[in-house]
């Protein structure tokens, strides 16, 4: 595995979480979920109004199938050994008014959700390969919310486990420079 360096002072947790896709088949318990869900609800809001709810289903309940379904082919494919199934959806309105941030919001929930599973020892895998008009429909979502990811999250296996051609891409990605990413001024020409 790729082991990730940075010449800042940045926690060691930044460059220890990653998002692989081999996952033991083993369910979360009802207090990792909690855990995971109390980290994302304590997320950043523009003018805390917390636009996102989060659906789920958990391995082998009478959701997981239909929720699984509801993702691309090739992530049902290593997706369906996960503990859990979490839809991550915004609320585009604020009050009456349209909300400009809920997008962003949402993400930083699943980015705590995220920090807290690695804190875990868990795994946690953000997605947008997601059937988004077939799950907004399925999971009940009124028309002024939006779907705007899916995730796992499941105890980490050997790459092993994984469907052929895949398991030589479980590794950890690299990123891009600070440089690239961090511009003093405008937009770039």
């Amino acid at each position: 595995m790729t082991e990730r360096t940075t010449d800042t002072q940045v926690d060691r947790q930044f460059l220890d979480r990653w998002s692989p896709r081999a996952f033991d088949g083993t369910a979360l318990t009802e207090a990792e979920l909690r855990t995971l869900f109390d980290a994302a609800r304590w997320a950043p809001s523009a003018y805390n109004y917390q636009p996102w709810k989060l659906l789920y289903a958990v391995k082998g309940d009478a959701n997981w199938d239909r929720f699984l379904n509801l993702l691309v082919p090739f992530n049902q494919s290593w997706a369906k050994e996960a503990g859990v199934l979490i839809f991550f959806v915004s609320d585009t309105m604020m009050g009456e008014h349209p909300g400009h941030s809920h997008s962003f919001d949402t993400g930083s929930a699943w980015m705590s959700l995220a920090l807290q599973a690695h804190l875990m020892g868990l795994a946690a895998h953000g997605m947008t390969g997601v059937e988004f008009a077939e799950a907004a429909k399925e999971l009940g979502v009124p028309d002024r919310y939006r779907v705007e990811a899916a995730a796992v999250v499941g105890r980490p296996a050997d790459a092993s486990v994984l469907p052929e051609g895949l398991r030589e891409r479980e590794i950890k990605a690299d990123r891009k420079s600070i440089d690239e990413i961090a511009i003093a001024g405008n937009f770039p020409a």
